[in-house]
């Protein structure tokens, strides 16, 4: 199955422009907060902490993007030239985002790269830093008392992204080993418009199922909005939450939850 959401209907995202947007929002989100203002989606974590690291993120696939690593880098030790107080963090999470955008400008988003997804090219970092900043946006705006909003071909995207690499993530989240059944389906449906995606789950693992994501039953259903949607596959909403329609086998959605985050 390919991992670009165009194939499900929704236009293409241009993530390289969307995560200038999102920096951006997380920015303007910064204006006269407080730097230990607890993060509740990220438990421990304060304000502070959740800046420094979505810059330090975007900074660290930049120094990837550059290198055109062939293999998976050896240290995550970046320069990150972090200021020494709280009044240069905004300033400095803008220049990350300048940091990125330069790192792009240089790189041929087809050029082959390791990548620990499926996408072996250049553009699974643009790709993947994309959701790693909007979804710590969302992070501060809710620590923050704000209304976060998502826009939607982006959330049809992330989950696509999410679902694709997720079988790929058990070096860094080794709960996904645990994703194996006999032949047990879940299906994962946007009530706004495009969005559909069946995950099977078999005894050697799990995958996206091309064949049955248009059309047939599975052995649970997960209804949502497509912003909802990309929220509740990376925790940040709860599957019980009145947002959240499902219906079928309460264990298998039970085992995908507990052990699908990263």
């Amino acid at each position: 199955m390919s991992s670009d959401s165009q194939d499900r209907g929704t236009a293409p995202v241009d993530h390289r422009k969307a995560i200038a947007v999102e920096s951006a929002r997380f920015v303007a989100a910064l204006e006269n907060a407080d730097p230990t203002t607890a993060v509740p989606s990220c438990p421990g974590w304060t304000l502070a902490d959740l800046v420094r690291h979505t810059g330090s993120v975007q900074r660290w696939f930049s120094v990837l993007l550059h290198a055109r690593v062939q293999e998976p880098p050896r240290t995550r030790d970046v320069d990150l030239r972090l200021p020494d107080s709280w009044d240069g963090y905004a300033d400095w999470l803008a220049e990350s985002a300048t940091v990125a955008a330069e790192a792009f400008a240089a790189t041929d988003p087809d050029l082959p790269m390791w990548a620990w997804g499926v996408d072996q090219h250049a553009r699974f970092w643009a790709r993947r830093m994309l959701f790693e900043t909007l979804l710590h946006r969302v992070d501060a705006e809710v620590a923050l008392g704000l209304r976060p909003t998502i826009d939607r071909a982006s959330a049809v995207d992330g989950v696509d992204e999410f679902l694709v690499n997720l079988p790929f993530a058990t070096p860094f989240a080794p709960g996904v080993a645990n994703l194996r059944g006999p032949d047990r389906t879940i299906r994962f449906r946007a009530t706004d418009g495009d969005g559909d995606w069946l995950v099977r789950l078999r005894p050697e693992g799990f995958g996206l199922d091309a064949s049955g994501a248009a059309a047939g039953s599975a052995d649970a259903t997960v209804r949502a909005t497509a912003a909802d949607l990309l929220l509740l596959v990376y925790g940040r909403l709860q599957r019980g939450a009145e947002a959240v329609e499902r219906d079928g086998d309460e264990e298998l959605l039970t085992l995908w939850f507990d052990n699908s985050a990263f």
